[in-house]
């Protein structure tokens, strides 16, 4: 108990989501997404860098599970959309943008871990549009924590999970290495 005081400094741990919860909220996601697009015609997922493009990729397994069609999936990099470039410490990290599809006429789901300001989708849609002219954008996330900076609101949301800004929510996926999960952590 004395460790954990050390310096006043004390982090908090806590499992919000374990992979069943993730893989629930994925799937009712998916048949929302179908329900909403009255089907899965012109349809396409498009993963924000990095945790967004593995969720993509699940939420079109399942879409295919359900429709027995495969929907494109395509993955976003938004590192020099970004509008703190100028401000942020560290260098952006650029991952790839992989569209094998043209975006324009499509209706464009994109997806993304955690909803937090608005600002990510925001360079998300100004990527999207520098790419083509989608006939729909709409937005999926896993998490929604809150905290809008940006008039910006999820269509498809796995779990509204309001923090206060002390708090961090991290995102952990197989793909990645981890056991899936979701973890809150309190900074005090």
């Amino acid at each position: 108990m004395r460790g954990r005081f050390f310096y006043g400094i004390f982090n908090m741990h806590k499992e919000l989501l374990n992979k069943k919860d993730i893989n629930r909220a994925l799937t009712r996601m998916a048949h929302e997404i179908i329900e909403k697009n009255k089907g899965i015609d012109r349809l396409c997922l498009v993963g924000i860098q990095r945790g967004g493009v593995h969720l993509a990729k699940r939420i079109a397994l399942k879409i295919y599970d359900i429709e027995k069609k495969e929907i494109p999936v395509g993955a976003l990099d938004i590192a020099f959309y970004r509008d703190d470039l100028n401000i942020r410490k560290e260098l952006a990290i650029v991952r790839r943008t992989e569209l094998p599809f043209e975006v324009t006429e499509m209706k464009v789901v994109l997806v993304d871990d955690v909803l937090f300001t608005g600002r990510s989708i925001r360079a998300a849609l100004d990527a999207i549009m520098d790419i083509g002219r989608p006939s729909a954008i709409q937005l999926a996330v896993l998490i929604d924590r809150g905290h809008r900076e940006l008039p910006i609101k999820a269509d498809y949301v796995g779990k509204n999970i309001p923090t206060s800004l002390r708090e961090n929510i991290e995102v952990q996926l197989e793909e990645d290495g981890f056991e899936d999960k979701v973890m809150i952590e309190t900074i005090s």
